[in-house]
């Protein structure tokens, strides 16, 4: 079994979208002649909250997701290349950009009631645009703590339309603290005459199920109480998305295999080259592995986090892209150490209880990220 890339570092949320499980998120353009070789002109686009956002959770949780909408003004059609999220506080447990395309900017612009944003807890960027527009709101870039610059891989880039907005979803977390918070972004843009690949995200998604460490007890230690529990802080909706993703990953939604590890296996549905992965657990999270091909002879490792760090997460360039096509299927694996949940002390602050995916930092999820392109970028390109 080849390794392509391991990385040894001391140790996002729902998903967004429920279709991202079967099929990718396109970020589609107009390739230009790929004969030009000078570096295009770099701009960088500073967003930030015009307003600091004081997080406040719904009754009996402690997390917070918040959606806030802002205007890059960008006025012709340019791809991003680089990107940086800033954080205003420790109580950012992650954040994701989204795109708002022209034709949905209207919609936008009418749920930013008083320019103050609205609550987003996993559910479609804009509100009651409902889950036809998903695709049509994809990501831009995504941050964890520890994340920092983030550089796509060269001869690359995310089209971003002239006269779009950008979502930036925020989860917030309380366990850390509830002071405003304002945070910022910054966009680096090239034409769109500029010769890139646009880039096709897909997410892949494992189901926790983990139960409380042997002498552990409490009124929640049982999946069913637990879930209820996680209905109660986030909707119905939450525990309706757990049962899903464990009839997705071929489980019984009822009663999946418990335990301290966790895997799905996703198809590949296009032809293309993986060259670019991301890895995302919480704070009991300790391994974390991505698998083109499992228990076959072409069965190769594209990332392992032997050593997971909620605090220092990644996204990973290849330095070699690897060809997949329909056919293929691709495993994410994580491990975790449920004793962290009594030990680490912001994690003391709530009851013991059986871990099941959920949006809250005291929850979990065993989330890979996998950039794709249709065509071999140029590693050689300036940007």
């Amino acid at each position: 079994m080849a390794t392509l890339l391991a990385v040894r570092v001391p140790r996002l949320s729902r998903l967004v979208v429920l279709l991202a499980f079967v099929a990718a998120t396109t970020l589609t353009a107009v390739i230009g002649s790929t004969a030009a070789t000078a570096s295009p002109i770099v701009t960088t686009l500073m967003l930030q909250q015009a307003t600091a956002y004081k997080p406040h959770a719904p009754a009996g949780a402690t997390d917070d997701y918040h959606c806030t909408l802002m205007n890059p003004h960008v006025t012709t059609n340019t791809y991003i290349v680089s990107s940086q999220f800033f954080p205003g506080s420790p109580e950012d447990h992650h954040a994701i950009l989204f795109l708002v395309p022209p034709d949905l900017a209207a919609a936008a612009e009418a749920a930013n009631v008083g320019g103050q944003g609205w609550s987003c807890f996993g559910e479609t960027p804009i509100p009651n645009t409902g889950l036809a527009q998903i695709s049509n709101t994809p990501w831009l870039s995504a941050w964890a703590p520890g994340h920092g610059a983030d550089n796509l891989p060269k001869g690359t880039g995310v089209y971003l339309p002239a006269g779009s907005l950008v979502v930036m979803q925020v989860h917030y977390n309380l366990l850390v603290g509830d002071k405003p918070v304002k945070n910022a972004l910054a966009l680096h843009t090239v034409p769109s005459s500029t010769p890139l690949l646009p880039l096709r995200l897909q997410l892949l998604p494992a189901p926790p199920d983990i139960p409380c460490p042997a002498g552990v007890t409490g009124p929640l230690c049982s999946r069913s109480a637990s879930l209820a529990n996680l209905g109660q802080r986030f909707g119905a909706s939450a525990v309706g998305f757990v049962n899903v993703l464990e009839s997705i990953c071929g489980r019984n939604s009822a009663d999946p295999p418990a335990g301290d590890s966790t895997s799905c296996t996703t198809p590949i549905f296009s032809n293309g080259y993986i060259v670019r992965v991301g890895a995302h657990m919480h704070l009991t999270g300790v391994s974390f592995k991505i698998v083109l091909n499992p228990g076959t002879p072409k069965a190769q490792t594209i990332l392992n986090v032997p050593a997971y760090n909620f605090h220092n997460q990644k996204a990973y360039n290849l330095k070699t892209p690897v060809p997949v096509a329909p056919g293929d299927t691709v495993q994410v694996s994580c491990t975790y150490n449920p004793a962290l949940a009594q030990e680490l002390p912001i994690l003391r602050k709530v009851p013991p209880h059986f871990i099941t995916w959920g949006d809250g930092s005291s929850d979990e999820m065993c989330l890979g990220l996998m950039w794709t392109s249709t065509a071999l970028p140029n590693s050689s390109y300036p940007v």
